[in-house]
């Protein structure tokens, strides 16, 4: 573990020295394995927030309530600590940094979606994204303030956000960003996804260009 912050309350980005790391593409992600002395083991998948060319493996872990793994490396974890870890795994939620794409993120589901980011700046292919992102308070968002830099429409649903009023992501905000040949990346909880995938459909993006990944808490 070589640097461990805490951007967010409940959250913790932590950068990893991967050793025989394996260079992964933008929307993979990493199994954090825990072993307890008694033996009992735990495991969680987490999303890439670094480029590829980056040299650390960053993840970004929201802290959840009794998470087992989401509590350890909230609290727990401090520099210098080591992690098993496991991948990059994923061939199917991936930006290969060639075709323009839509990038639609709510809550923490943002951190796939800034590792695209972070590739398309390295490449000097920003104008293949666009994204629009959704939170309930931009205080609440991570990677804000790179997202807004980024150009990403943000949309926030307890609070106005510049001229918008408070409310949940419309087909009105995402209609501006479509245009034929766009795949469209949506990240977020289960129930973001499905209501940002019918949006989309709902605009005209044909289901086959829609391309989904969901979280939550695990059992």
């Amino acid at each position: 573990m070589t640097d461990v912050r805490h951007p967010l309350e409940d959250a913790v980005q932590l950068r990893l020295d991967v050793a025989d790391r394996v260079r992964h593409m933008a929307g993979q992600h990493y199994v954090v394995r825990l072993t307890a002395p008694d033996g009992y083991r735990a495991q969680r998948s987490y999303s890439v927030a670094s480029a590829p060319e980056d040299p650390l493996v960053e993840l970004f872990v929201e802290r959840l309530f009794e998470g087992e793994v989401s509590t350890f490396l909230a609290d727990v974890v401090e520099p210098g600590d080591r992690l098993e870890v496991r991948g990059p795994i994923g061939g199917w939620f991936v930006w290969d940094g060639a075709m323009p794409a839509l990038l639609v993120g709510g809550g923490t589901g943002v951190v796939p979606l800034v590792a695209m980011l972070r590739t398309a700046r390295e490449l000097g292919r920003t104008d293949l994204l666009r994204t629009a992102v959704s939170t309930r308070t931009l205080a609440e968002l991570p990677y804000a303030d790179e997202l807004l830099r980024a150009g990403a429409l943000v949309v926030t649903s307890r609070e106005p956000h510049g001229a918008r009023p408070a409310g949940r992501l419309t087909a009105a905000d995402l209609a501006p960003l479509v245009e034929p040949g766009r795949t469209a990346y949506v990240c977020g909880s289960a129930s973001f996804a499905e209501a940002a995938s019918q949006l989309l459909v709902g605009i005209g993006v044909p289901a086959p260009d829609i391309r989904v990944e969901r979280f939550g808490p695990s059992g």
